[in-house]
């Protein structure tokens, strides 16, 4: 039987997903030997993850020459990221039957740049889904106030969904809610929950980074540091573990719908001074996804602690809240503040990785921006 720790946490009732994608990790074999032997049950993408990838073209020399000249960097990017997403599904899918849907899924995200557009977002979601068209892909959507209209105009439409960029503990019920309302519509309309898979995913480490920030230029309370994101998102398990066993959910179960899960992303620790293995560590606990980059993945192999740790120190987590109050850090300013950045670090990357795509238009050939 297998023993690494990341056998260990499936042990524990939590899926192991790794949270970066590129055509070598495919064509090398990586990903499938991941699969095989290192416990990993699915993937995520996103536009930093793709400009990371697409910074070494050479693996798309190929695709590239056959697409059409006249068409624009988005499109191109579109078709670059979609072939390697379906493939990634097809590794994927005999996880996706054996689990039965719970994991085996692999994320592709809508345009950052459309993150405040609604009916934009659900043009484009819809168009990745038809586009890839497999039963084990998660379009991501912003949890911006916009895309809480988009994720639940693609559910009630039948779609499975992961809902990105989550810091909030009120955004994140904003979420729960649009999720259930999309359920509520699709079987009124007649469809079939039991199709329909979502994940929300909770981002962990910029949390500590933007309170530490706050509490440096306060001064003192140095015991505080380090402590948000893992509070955060214990407090953000709490209200899952609560809406989706009341009654309202139980009426959705009984229809066939699955509840949304967790997913911890953003594990890797952004300051040195920590544990680089801290956000799989502490956040350990049944019915939830961790998302890891490649050295997270190495680094909890290596050395990581392995218990259950998600249910734990809940009237600590409270209680933190409050003496951040205290000590002059606004919550609802923290995470407004990540929301807004982590959208435009995305839009960033993305508007990067286009012009990359740009300066490889054909010879003789005027690629269109958009």
């Amino acid at each position: 039987m297998p023993t690494s720790r990341l056998y260990q946490l499936t042990e524990h009732g939590q899926s192991v997903w790794i949270d970066y994608l590129s055509r070598d990790l495919l064509r090398s074999g990586t990903l499938r030997r991941m699969i095989d032997q290192d416990a990993v049950v699915g993937v995520t993408s996103n536009p930093t993850i793709f400009q990371r990838a697409l910074a070494d073209l050479g693996a798309y020399d190929e695709q590239l020459a056959e697409l059409a000249a006249e068409q624009s960097p988005k499109e191109r990017f579109v078709q670059l990221a979609a072939r390697d997403v379906a493939e990634a599904c097809e590794l994927l899918f005999p996880v996706w039957k054996r689990t039965a849907g719970r994991d085996g899924w692999v994320s592709i995200e809508v345009d950052p740049r459309l993150a405040y557009d609604a009916p934009a977002t659900i043009e484009e979601a819809e168009r990745l889904h038809r586009l890839i068209d497999r039963p084990n892909l998660f379009v991501k959507i912003a949890a911006t106030e916009p895309g809480l209209v988009a994720i639940e105009e693609m559910i009630a439409r039948g779609r499975s969904i992961n809902v990105t960029l989550i810091f909030s503990l009120q955004r994140y019920a904003e979420v729960v809610e649009s999720y259930l309302r999309g359920l509520e519509r699709l079987i009124d309309a007649g469809g079939d929950p039991s199709s329909v898979w979502s994940v929300a995913s909770f981002f962990v480490s910029r949390v500590d980074t933007e309170t530490d920030k706050r509490l440096d230029e306060l001064g003192g309370s140095d015991e505080l540091k380090g402590k948000l994101a893992i509070a955060n998102a214990k407090l953000a398990y709490h209200h899952c573990q609560q809406i989706f066993s009341g009654e309202q959910w139980a009426a959705l179960a009984a229809s066939g719908a699955h509840a949304q899960r967790c997913l911890w992303a953003s594990t890797s620790v952004k300051n040195p001074a920590y544990r680089d293995t801290l956000y799989v560590e502490e956040l350990i606990g049944p019915e939830t996804i961790s998302t890891m980059p490649e050295e997270t993945i190495r680094a909890f192999q290596d050395h990581g602690r392995v218990a259950a740790t998600l249910d734990r120190d809940l009237d600590t987590a409270e209680l933190l809240l409050r003496q951040l109050a205290a000590a002059g850090v606004d919550y609802d300013d923290v995470v407004a503040t990540l929301e807004r950045e982590g959208i435009a670090k995305f839009v960033d990357s993305f508007e990067e990785l286009l012009r990359r795509l740009e300066a490889r238009a054909p010879t003789g050939s005027v690629a269109v921006r958009t």
